[in-house]
């Protein structure tokens, strides 16, 4: 029996670091297309980085090296300067599945309750939009809203 618990930990350890890999991975292709340089080894990008989302430096070199999963704020904070939702962050993480974080009737109303609208900004906002973005954003978002909503 001891053996088999070995068995299901190292299981459970490998697919715990495929899992880290897949979303190291992800990361490093939106660091790339925001712009990080983290390729060179003098291009700075794991600082700036660690500096934009106000973490340290050693959380950001543990994920891309695949020796750990950052923790909730780590993640939030990335989550925030790369412009991706916080959701999307945690669900590639594996840390929650999608049926843990269901999406709550896609900003529509409920029951022909017009106060459950979201507003362009609220929308902006769950979205991940970057604030300097948001602004631009709800102003392109209004347009395609119908008369008074």
């Amino acid at each position: 029996m001891a053996s088999s618990a070995r068995a299901g930990a190292r299981t459970d350890q490998t697919y715990r670091a495929a899992g880290l890999r897949e979303f190291a991975g992800w990361i490093e292709e939106l660091l790339r297309a925001r712009g990080y340089d983290i390729d060179s080894p003098r291009g700075g990008g794991r600082s700036k980085l660690a500096d934009d989302a106000g973490v340290h430096r050693a959380a950001v070199s543990r994920l891309l090296q695949r020796q750990s999963m950052p923790d909730l704020e780590t993640m939030r904070r990335i989550a925030a300067v790369l412009g991706v939702p916080l959701r999307e962050m945690l669900i590639r993480s594996g840390r929650l599945t999608e049926d843990d974080l269901p999406l709550t009737g896609a900003g529509r109303p409920v029951d022909g309750d017009e106060s459950s609208w979201l507003s362009p900004e609220e929308a902006a906002c769950r979205m991940g939009v970057p604030p300097e973005l948001r602004e631009l954003f709800a102003r392109v978002a209004r347009q395609f809203l119908p008369e008074g909503a």
